[in-house]
């Protein structure tokens, strides 16, 4: 993770300039601070794909998924993009998500588990996020959290071929071992 140095808090406008227009790194705003990771590995990639073919085949009309790199503007100091978004088709732009989607994914990895688990959790649980699942690939696991009195709680935490079973952001039942397929 890189967080290139600049003086004072920085904007959303701020970062569309210091991002390049090709590359693999990951580009962030958090509170004003550039985040920086690199791109995602073979796992990484899995469980997204698989969680995306899922989630669309059983999606109902008015909603949609997107993946990373894809921002979900949370405030002028705060762009983020979760791994794997739901959100309401008319509450995107052509850039973005200016407002909270339905669901937030992240999916662990080495360079990003800390700030998944801590800093966008709760940047999406202070913006409204109604469903926060976090995926480790290496258990495999899925740990799903549902937003109460503006805390996530863990509502199921599943390893392996334990089946999980969401009704937010609407119904769907998979098991954490469904997810690395290739």
């Amino acid at each position: 993770m890189t967080i290139p140095s600049h003086p004072g808090s920085l904007t959303r406008a701020d970062l569309d300039a210091l991002r390049p227009a090709e590359g693999s790194e990951r580009y962030e705003l958090l509170d004003g601070a550039i985040i920086v990771t690199p791109g995602p590995g073979r796992w990484h990639q899995a469980v997204v794909v698989e969680l995306t073919v899922l989630l669309r085949s059983n999606r109902p009309d008015g909603l949609v998924i997107k993946t990373a790199p894809f921002d979900v503007a949370l405030a002028e100091d705060t762009v983020l993009q979760p791994d794997l978004l739901v959100a309401g088709r008319d509450d995107l732009t052509a850039k973005d998500l200016p407002t909270a989607p339905l669901l937030a994914v992240e999916v662990l990895s080495p360079s990003t588990r800390r700030i998944d688990l801590l800093l966008k959790r709760d940047r999406f649980a202070a913006a409204g996020v109604p469903s926060y699942w976090i995926i480790d690939p290496d258990v495999p696991s899925v740990t799903v959290l549902e937003l109460h009195d503006g805390a996530y709680r863990a509502v199921q935490m599943r390893r392996g071929d334990e089946p999980v079973h969401v009704t937010m952001p609407f119904p769907l039942d998979f098991r954490p071992s469904d997810l690395l397929l290739e």
